[in-house]
């Protein structure tokens, strides 16, 4: 019976979680017009198939059709669009944990929610995070850029697993590891999306990093 009533409660959760989530979206994204939009979106598909560097601005402008000079009347430079992308970018994923965890009691689904937060922006915007994690890597300011976002967002994970253990509610254990383990899963995520196309179910791959890491740390 306690196994039953267990499972059950898991599920309600599971689904108050994933189906009446905040709508994941970028805010940015969504108040630019026709054209500043395509510009941005063909820019992130390319940075993510070929790489910043050997993504130029005429290739750019060529796929999405307009002149230099459009472009240069929404963008600055690639930079400018870069670094909006990897701000707005991180913004959606910091607002989606803040407003996700602070409506949660406890600490254990605060970590929950998190990790399923992280498949759904994987599977909405596997572009964004391969540009992502392939920028984290290096000394350029796009680089340094990225590691101050990531590090940032590790440290708001952090906070909360610092709190659940101090409030006996997570296991005790080392705040920055843990942290950097959940972040972690969302690379693990891209990986198995990326292999595993055809199959990959958001709610199966959930609980299956429930079932291995955060199960782990329930008391």
């Amino acid at each position: 019976m306690d196994c039953i009533k267990k499972s059950k409660i898991l599920e309600i959760l599971t689904n108050k979680i994933y189906n009446k989530d905040i709508n994941i979206q970028m805010k940015g994204c969504c108040e630019m017009n026709k054209t500043k939009r395509k510009i941005f979106e063909t820019s992130m598909k390319l940075f993510a198939e070929k790489g910043y560097d050997a993504t130029s601005i005429e290739e750019i402008t060529a796929t999405v059709g307009v002149a230099k000079g459009t472009l240069y009347y929404h963008f600055s430079s690639k930079e400018e669009i870069f670094n909006f992308l990897i701000e707005e970018g991180m913004k959606l994923l910091q607002n989606s944990i803040e407003i996700k965890t602070s409506k949660l009691p406890n600490y254990i689904d605060k970590l929950k929610a998190i990790v399923l937060i992280q498949i759904k922006i994987v599977m909405k915007y596997e572009d964004l995070i391969t540009i992502l994690l392939s920028q984290f890597y290096g000394n350029e300011a796009r680089n340094q850029k990225c590691q101050k976002h990531v590090y940032e967002y590790i440290r708001k994970i952090e906070e909360i697993v610092k709190e659940g253990i101090e409030k006996k509610q997570i296991k005790n254990g080392n705040p920055k590891v843990i942290a950097s383990e959940i972040y972690g899963l969302i690379a693990s995520c891209l990986v198995y999306k990326l292999k595993n196309e055809e199959e990959f179910d958001i709610m199966k791959l959930y609980r299956e990093f429930e079932n291995t890491l955060i199960q782990g740390l329930e008391i």
